[in-house]
């Protein structure tokens, strides 16, 4: 398949906070609330939604088109991302803005407060994807995931508008969008990605139920944290899938994209989709296992050993022909 990846490309700034946020929250002040964290440890790490996503893809055999808005200080990030199998030929380029920057704490229960400088990324709103659709030959699918928020909705109506297909992946600008921005994100949309807080705002928001929902998007996924992920679709019933078996959790930044990754590239390889949740958990695990979101490296027979594990030998062995 020839997929896309569009969303935010960053830089992430993470810090360890050796406490609870909790303990430090008071709850009757928190409209005068004004708290300054002494952290143990700075880490810049590579990041961007839709670049995670396609780091991910990129570790499991896919050549995904990363598509987003960035700075002239992109370039040694490209090189990576190019050298792990990405295609970046269709990243825009700022001639005036920094490349995006996430800036994030993590205390010791891996609750996060975080803020996110948009910089370049305020120009994807001007990224068409007909021309990368020229320049591939087609687009099988295109992931519209957190990014500028006018980028997202003109990607979706576009995507509805030449028959791409497309998956509406809202996560974090849910808090930049009002009902009828979510209703023109998601409409149409082969999957919507959420996690379970998130969908409850996008319900909210757009004024939907349960069975509106499923009118508008083909399947609905949704993480569920510890409790791993709930697929439901038109035509399918309630699949769940607990998360994988992890060795140590370390920092949970990027996991949500590692979950997409995994997913959308096991869709690829034809497996079917409580298989395909299954390779998303143990993705989102490795990033788990590691500080930011491009840190880990799908090793083939580990790989499928940990998949066994944590979700028997069928598994296993109905994955490791796709691995290369």
């Amino acid at each position: 398949m020839k997929i896309a990846v569009t969303g935010s490309i960053a830089t992430d700034h993470l810090m360890s906070f050796p406490g609870r946020f909790a303990d430090q929250l008071i709850a009757d002040q928190l409209d005068k609330v004004s708290l300054s964290f002494l952290v143990d440890e700075l880490v810049l790490r590579r990041g961007g939604t839709a670049a995670n996503i396609a780091f991910g893809m990129a570790q499991l055999g896919l050549r995904p088109v990363l598509l987003g808005a960035v700075g002239a200080d992109f370039a040694d990030y490209r090189s990576w991302l190019e050298r792990h199998g990405v295609d970046c030929d269709s990243v825009h380029v700022s001639e005036v803005a920094h490349t995006a920057r996430f800036v994030c704490t993590t205390d010791t229960d891996l609750c996060q407060i975080a803020s996110f400088y948009a910089g370049a990324m305020s120009e994807a709103r001007n990224i068409e994807l007909a021309p990368v659709a020229k320049r591939l030959g087609g687009l099988d699918l295109v992931l519209v995931s957190a990014n500028d928020p006018a980028a997202m909705v003109r990607h979706s109506a576009e995507c509805r508008d030449r028959g791409y297909a497309f998956v509406a992946d809202p996560s974090q600008q849910l808090a930049r969008m009002d009902g009828a921005d979510v209703l023109g994100l998601i409409d149409g949309a082969e999957y919507l990605m959420t996690n379970e807080y998130e969908k409850s705002l996008l319900l909210s928001k757009a004024g939907l139920t349960d069975e509106q929902l499923l009118d508008r998007v083909k399947v609905r996924v949704t993480t569920l944290g510890k409790q791993g992920v709930e697929i439901v679709g038109r035509e399918i019933g309630a699949i769940r899938v607990p998360v994988a078996r992890e060795a140590q959790a370390v920092d949970p930044t990027g996991v949500g994209d590692g979950f997409r990754a995994g997913f959308f590239a096991a869709l690829d390889w034809g497996v079917e989709l409580e298989r395909a949740a299954q390779v998303g958990c143990l993705l989102a695990t490795l990033v788990l296992e590691n500080y930011g979101g491009q840190e880990y490296e799908v090793r083939r027979d580990l790989f499928v050993k940990r998949l066994a594990e944590s979700y028997g030998d069928a598994a296993a062995e109905d994955v490791r022909p796709h691995l290369l």
